[in-house]
């Protein structure tokens, strides 16, 4: 059981953020955010340590850079069981982050609009979401990541009845889910600039297929099976 200390809350989708940071906050979770979601929670009476605080660098370039910094990613990476890492984490002031609750600039959204131009779009790729996604998403080990506002209220439930922990099996799902996101968001993104870059066929089929469904068995009895749609419900798939 890993126990939450320090968590970094910044979202796009502010659906139940302030309720999440202040169940957090009452398990003794120390809160760090930016921007706009800081400002929320600071709002709602909760408080928070702004990332610019740990990194000694302001918010910078209307935002393209917050949270890309050693301090931040060092804090998400570090293994907690390895100690040249304690070492080196400690020689460099670097706090140990525990939870990451991240989603994403609403690129898809953005882009389904109609008339939105390319500078628009551009600026709706985010980067500093999906890196500090990968970095606590590949060390699940010791970090939680968290990239659906729906998952919010399971976790506060499992992390009360823990003394503030979650289990292996919790962050490995939570980290599952995290690089399929990241997986879908890359490929909307190409897929997207594909068409406006004129290239006509496009020379990679990125399909993102959720899964809506579960049957009873595959070809033979002992296979697994589903049944998944796209997104775009132009179609539904079998695997």
């Amino acid at each position: 059981m890993k126990q939450i200390k320090r968590a970094l809350i910044s979202v796009s989708d502010k659906m139940g953020a302030a309720e999440f940071a202040a169940g957090l906050a009452a398990l003794g979770v120390e809160i760090l955010s930016t921007g706009g979601t800081a400002k929320l929670l600071r709002e709602k009476g909760l408080t928070i340590r702004d990332v610019s605080e740990i990194t000694g660098f302001p918010e910078m370039l209307d935002g393209r850079v917050k949270t890309l910094h050693p301090a931040v990613h060092g804090g998400i990476l570090m293994v907690r069981s390895n100690p040249e890492h304690e070492r080196q984490a400690s020689e460099h002031a670097i706090g140990a982050i525990d939870l990451v609750a991240v989603n994403l600039y609403p690129f898809e959204k953005t882009a389904a609009r109609p008339g939105v131009g390319m500078e628009e779009l551009i600026e709706n790729i985010d980067i500093g979401g999906p890196s500090m996604i990968r970095s606590a998403a590949k060390n699940f080990k010791d970090v939680a990541v968290v990239v659906d506002p729906a998952d919010y209220g399971a976790l506060l439930d499992e992390a009360r009845a823990q003394g503030g922990a979650l289990s292996h099996e919790t962050r490995a799902r939570l980290a599952r889910k995290a690089f399929a996101r990241t997986a879908a968001y890359d490929a909307a993104i190409s897929t997207e600039l594909q068409k406006r870059t004129g290239e006509g066929l496009p020379q990679v089929l990125h399909l993102n297929l959720p899964k809506v469904a579960g049957l009873r068995y595959g070809e033979n009895p002992h296979q697994q099976a589903g049944l998944r749609a796209a997104n775009s419900g132009e179609g539904t798939f079998f695997q």
